[in-house]
Formats: C-alpha cells, sequence, structure tokens
C-alpha cells in the first residue's frame, strides 16, 4: 500500500499526526480499526510514561498492535533494536505495515496473529500493549497477561495499558500468580502498569 496510494485504499480515513519525543509521526488509519479517529489517550499515555530499565533494549514486541502507534514510535526511540508487531486483525496488520514505512522505521516486523501464536518465540527484552478492553477478563488474564510473560526475558518488562473498567482484574492478578506487577499511573479512563519478569520461572497460569 504506496503512500501516495492510500486514499484510494477502500478502507481508508485518514492520517493522524502524532508529537513524541519531540519527533512527529504519520499514521494513516482505517474506518474499522481501533481509535481511528486521534491516537487513542491510553496509547498516548503508555508512551509518555515507559522508562524501560533496559536502556538499548535488542528485541521489543507490541501485542495487539493496532495501526502500528506504541511499536512504530519505540522503533524510532530504539533504532538499534528489533520490533515485532502482531494483531489478530489483518486489517490493522496492513495498516500497520504501511505506518512502519511511512516512518521510515526499517527495524519493525508486522505479522497476523491470535494472541501470540505466530510470534516469533523469544526472549524480549521488552512487550509493551495496550490491552483490548471487551474480549472478556480470562482472555485478557491468558492471552494478554500470563502469555506475554512467558516470551521475556529473565529481568525484561512488559508495559501495558488499561482502561479504568478493568482495575478490578488487573490487580487480582499479581497475587494470583505471583506477579512482580506495579501501578505506574492511573488518571481518568486508563491505567499503566508494569510487570517484571523474574529471574527464574513465569508461571503458567493454571489452565
Amino acid at each position: 500500500m504506496n503512500s501516495n496510494l492510500v486514499p484510494f485504499d477502500p478502507y481508508y480515513k485518514k492520517r493522524i499526526t502524532y508529537v513524541w519525543r519531540g519527533q512527529q509521526f504519520a499514521f494513516d488509519v482505517a474506518h474499522t480499526i481501533f481509535s481511528s479517529f486521534q491516537i487513542d489517550e491510553g496509547t498516548d499515555l503508555l508512551l509518555r510514561l515507559i522508562e524501560p530499565a533496559f536502556p538499548e533494549p535488542q528485541r521489543i514486541l507490541d501485542v495487539g498492535c493496532g495501526c502500528g502507534v506504541i511499536g512504530i514510535c519505540l522503533a524510532r526511540r530504539f533504532p538499534q533494536a528489533d520490533v515485532t508487531l502482531v494483531d489478530k486483525d489483518l486489517l490493522a496488520v496492513r495498516y500497520a505495515r504501511h505506518n512502519a514505512e511511512l516512518n521510515a522505521t526499517t527495524n519493525v516486523t508486522v505479522l497476523g496473529s491470535v494472541g501470540l501464536s505466530e510470534a516469533p518465540p523469544g526472549p524480549y527484552d521488552l512487550i509493551v500493549s495496550n490491552i483490548p478492553a471487551k474480549i472478556g477478563d480470562y482472555a485478557i488474564e491468558h492471552e494478554f497477561i500470563l502469555e506475554p510473560l512467558r516470551h521475556l526475558r529473565p529481568g525484561g518488562e512488559y508495559w501495558f495499558v488499561v482502561v479504568s473498567g478493568l482495575n478490578h482484574l488487573i490487580p487480582r492478578l499479581g497475587p494470583r500468580h505471583n506477579l512482580r506487577l506495579k501501578e505506574i499511573k492511573k488518571r481518568a479512563g486508563h491505567s499503566v502498569y508494569r510487570i517484571i519478569a523474574p529471574a527464574a520461572t513465569v508461571p503458567t497460569g493454571g489452565l
């Protein structure tokens, strides 16, 4: 999908500009992709807070990438890293690939994947996600919390943002699975959390 041809793509809605850490990004979005009006407030909050302990992560994974905002921004911030974006929606994959090219982030790979089923095996230094709110507590717990942790290197970090409606669930998962879970910031509408992978084994979650 060439950037000059985007207005002729049948799914194309508009181009969104975004400034992060003094750099400008452009993201083309489709009508049916998540947050196609503007950059999601949760995504923006996560990006403005994320400070991984590894100063130069080598492998980054964005789970449920949508049109690619989080992963592409991190790819430009960490040009030495291999950044993988995954999403179950093939239209999102199409636009994320296009946006990676649009923003000249050549260190980005975008794959279609239900959960992490098609993601390259870990370990990753950093995993990120804007967790979808309407997939059910079980899927959130197992597909978007426990499964990403299995792909982290020891001491690696998982940063994610959730809507406030999930604050009934996320804090309980720390003690339930013995996770090093910390709430980084809570504000009206969203909360950002970080989980650090242990040096030994990662909990299986007990299906």
